[in-house]
């Protein structure tokens, strides 16, 4: 017990499979999906290949009774990536209880032989991440970093000096996860100054960042805007403008930039519509799934995978989720397609520059222009494999909710 908070007994202790992406998909389900099976996630030893995989991060209260049982249920369902919270999902009378409910929960994990997902603590304040460092006993192993919320030119220096800290205390690397959500990123006024002192500032820190995440919820609140769940977040203009600079700044493919993830998607049911579903058919009748096609429109679902693609388009990988039902989404749309992997691997094939159809004869491949998206491309397949040709995510996402 600790602090009013049980550690559940249920925990399981059996033996399962290395975490990876899609290890609930076993032998010949597995094997009919996919041409390349997922790497299994390494510890610390590959950050980008970490940070590609995170994947759908899904957050979860810090004063939860049965969190190291609910970390274990979400892993065995394929969640590769967590963060328990302790700042907006817990209350100012709860934190400290919650501090000690957080400590507990991953000494205990260290003990389970399950797999258990890459383990993240948003924090309140700097002075937390000094102090879980210090309170952690076993538990060290199981935490992978730390979430920074609001984080700016002016709190950043603070947080980074307290993860360097953090990390020469547990001897290992521990990583930071900022989050890009404050007004002063948000005004026009202000944001070009504060995104430069924020490259700055991440550079000095590289090896220790794993990404950069983008607090959508908060910059929406400058304004007093609520997204409706009709709309992506890319329909609305002054936070759709912020991500373009963002990733402007932090996302270059140039060795400079940094894995960003997209921001959270609040909305899981059903809701009288005003527009049209986001979702064409066509797809799902060809994998004879019409009826899957409803339930994810009626779980606003569509909308979700809408987002998807758009945060993809724009430079973003992964995303934040508050709903299990979220994770399947995006893991699904994060599987390299078989028309993707010939053409990365015809772009990477080829020593020198110039131009050639593709090997599904539908487009070009320009051998320099393409080759960071295909470099990006084969270390996405490496986190969440590729499909077999004629696999399409619908075929992915019915397999992973048919689990």
């Amino acid at each position: 017990m600790t602090a009013g908070y049980a550690i559940a007994p249920e925990v399981n202790l059996r033996k399962q499979v290395p975490l990876r992406h899609f290890h609930n998909l076993q032998g010949p389900r597995s094997r009919e999906l996919f041409l390349v099976e997922p790497e299994p996630i390494p510890g610390t030893a590959d950050r980008e290949l970490l940070a590609t995989a995170l994947g759908a991060t899904l957050y979860v209260p810090a004063t939860r009774p049965d969190l190291a049982a609910t970390i274990l249920r979400r892993a065995a369902r394929g969640v590769c990536s967590m963060v328990i919270d302790l700042e907006d999902a817990v209350a100012d009378h709860q934190v400290d209880a919650a501090k000690e409910h957080a400590v507990a929960t991953l000494d205990l994990l260290a003990g389970v032989a399950d797999p258990v997902p890459m383990l993240f603590v948003r924090v309140r304040d700097v002075q937390t991440v000094t102090e879980l460092a210090d309170r952690l006993g076993p538990g060290a192993d199981m935490l992978t970093g730390f979430v920074f919320p609001k984080f700016d030119a002016v709190t950043g220096p603070a947080y980074l000096a307290a993860l360097d800290a953090a990390g020469d205390r547990l001897g290992r690397p521990v990583y930071g996860m900022p989050v890009l959500e404050s007004a002063n990123l948000v005004h026009r006024q202000t944001r070009d100054e504060q995104l430069s002192r924020i490259a700055e500032l991440l550079a000095e820190h590289r090896d220790r960042l794993l990404a950069v995440r983008i607090g959508a919820t908060d910059m929406c609140s400058t304004f007093g805007i609520r997204r409706d769940r009709d709309l992506t977040i890319y329909d609305v203009r002054v936070i759709a403008d912020v991500i373009a600079d963002i990733v402007n700044y932090l996302g270059r493919a140039d060795g400079t930039g940094f894995i960003i993830t997209g921001p959270v998607w609040e909305y899981f049911a059903d809701h009288e519509r005003m527009f049209r579903p986001l979702l064409r058919t066509a797809p799902f009748e060809e994998s004879d799934a019409v009826p899957f096609r409803q339930y994810l429109v009626s779980r606003d679902l569509d909308g979700l995978l809408r987002e998807i693609t758009l945060d993809r388009a724009n430079g973003i990988q992964g995303k934040t989720v508050i709903h299990p039902s979220h994770v399947a989404a995006v893991h699904a749309l994060s599987v390299v397609t078989h028309e993707e992997y010939a053409d990365a691997l015809h772009i990477m094939e080829a020593d020198v520059g110039g131009v050639a159809a593709s090997e599904y004869r539908n487009k070009m491949n320009e051998m320099r222009p393409h080759r960071s998206w295909a470099r990006q491309t084969l270390v996405r397949a490496r986190a969440f494999g590729v499909a077999n040709k004629g696999v399409s995510f619908v075929d992915l996402l019915t397999a992973m909710v048919a689990e």
